[in-house]
């Protein structure tokens, strides 16, 4: 429910303006936690229809403003971007409860799959439960896609730059904040000299009918609010493993955890993806946290549950925790391990967020740089290309190969490995959503249950 605020409205809002109860922002972004799968671009698409299309919270200008900041972050940036709208709508609590909801469906489900699987040591029913939903996700993620390049790519330079960054990105493996970065300092130059070559077919500054931002006062970035909030925040974040090191000792392994876990939140530029190779090395080789073939189970897990991808941490939290529980049950053990592994993973995601917020809705206001950051938007769709072609190659086919050709490194599927069902499946989405204007929630429950049919048929 969307309430217009009357002269009884809280201080810092503006009388008569549109603005989203905080119910409702629970029940949205609830929802959203529950129905976020499919990795960053499934995530990304899901909030898009929901939050830009269907309940028209937010414009499409503001809704890729904020993306391109949390592309440039560390960190997974889908559940940044909920964290980021949730600040426009209710500034802190907005935040906390947004970003908090995008994870506590996902951490729930993995402690409870990793638990299976320590006891069990089984995954190969996972394939069954989620083939379907894979199959409607990469439809979401299709669609999604075509939306936002039909409405961010209103010139030829935004459309070649979304070709560059896309081929940047699939053939030569250019890290993606690169790729941004690259995107938004051409931008600058070109709105220099021919703003023209870089008008957006919506532009960032453009309030939307029902624009959730504009019903709060503008928050001003000051060197006091910074401090305050980077205190408090490395606070929170430094407060689960220090509690855990007081209560089990330095030489537990809680500590190799937080220590490990926190560098990687400082360090994960480009998602999940960029840095799962170095978190397999150094849990198997260094920590003796996971033996071979575990993380390939891990990121199993991980791809079929909701929530951001990172996640896959948790379930390496859990085995570290499980295995030597400081005289713990194991079980007990591997919780506060995913708990631990969890919490520094995203804390430092609020304190982006929190921190860089007013800042990056000050540029709004600068018509130069609002123009500049069309053509990062540009180069975000190309992204958003990338991580659906990478999704649909592993929903679609079962084998894949890697190809150098000199500079290019490609993983190609293997063609004969193509899975019908899995096609059929897409296809049938694909019909749902486009043709027919099916809702998420019936395109996922329907591929979901007619997915799980077609496996044990077959």
């Amino acid at each position: 429910m969307v309430q217009v605020m009357n002269q009884e409205s809280p201080a810092g809002s503006t009388p008569g303006t549109p603005r989203v109860s905080f119910g409702e922002l629970l029940r949205t972004f609830g929802k959203i936690g529950l129905l976020s799968f499919g990795g960053p671009a499934g995530q990304i698409a899901l909030m898009h229809r929901l939050l830009v299309d269907e309940k028209k919270w937010i414009g499409e200008g503001r809704f890729l403003h904020a993306l391109n900041y949390c592309m440039l972050l560390p960190g997974p940036e889908a559940q940044q971007l909920a964290t980021y709208i949730g600040w426009m709508m209710h500034r802190t609590p907005g935040a906390l409860a947004a970003g908090l909801l995008f994870i506590l469906p996902g951490f729930f489900v993995i402690v409870a799959l990793s638990t299976v699987y320590m006891l069990f040591h089984q995954t190969a029913w996972l394939d069954t439960v989620f083939f379907g939903l894979k199959a409607a996700v990469l439809a979401i993620v299709v669609e999604a896609l075509l939306r936002v390049a039909r409405r961010a790519l209103g010139t030829r330079l935004m459309v070649a730059v979304a070709a560059l960054a896309f081929l940047a990105l699939f053939l030569f493996q250019v890290p993606f904040p690169l790729v941004i970065a690259a995107a938004g300092l051409g931008g600058f130059l070109v709105a220099r000299v021919r703003p023209d070559l870089l008008a957006p077919a919506t532009p960032h500054g453009e309030p939307a009918a029902a624009e959730i931002v504009d019903a709060l006062a503008p928050v001003l970035p000051t060197w006091r609010r910074a401090l305050g909030i980077t205190a408090v925040w490395i606070g929170i974040w430094a407060s689960l493993p220090l509690l855990l090191i007081v209560l089990f000792g330095w030489d537990s392994d809680f500590t190799p955890i937080a220590l490990f876990f926190s560098k990687m939140a400082v360090v994960t530029f480009g998602g999940a993806y960029a840095v799962l190779s170095y978190v397999a090395q150094e849990a198997v080789g260094t920590y003796g946290w996971l033996r071979p073939g575990e993380m390939l189970d891990g990121l199993a897990l991980a791809e079929t549950t909701p929530g951001p991808l990172i996640m896959v941490l948790t379930f390496v939290g859990f085995i570290a925790g499980f295995r030597d529980a400081s005289g713990l049950d194991p079980l007990t053990g591997g919780l506060l391990g995913a708990l631990l592994a969890t919490w520094v993973t995203f804390a430092p995601c609020f304190l982006w967020i929190l921190l860089g917020a007013p800042h990056v809705e000050r540029l709004l206001a600068n018509r130069a740089l609002a123009l500049a950051l069309g053509t990062v938007t540009a180069a975000v769709v190309g992204v958003i290309l990338n991580l659906a072609l990478w999704f649909g190659l592993h929903v679609l086919f079962a084998a894949h190969a890697p190809v150098a050709l000199g500079p290019l490194a490609l993983e190609l599927p293997v063609p004969a490995s193509l899975d019908p069902l899995a096609l059929l499946l897409t296809a049938a989405a694909m019909i749902a959503l486009l043709r027919f204007k099916w809702g998420v929630l019936p395109v996922l429950a329907g591929c979901a249950g007619a997915g799980a049919a077609l496996r044990l048929l077959a």
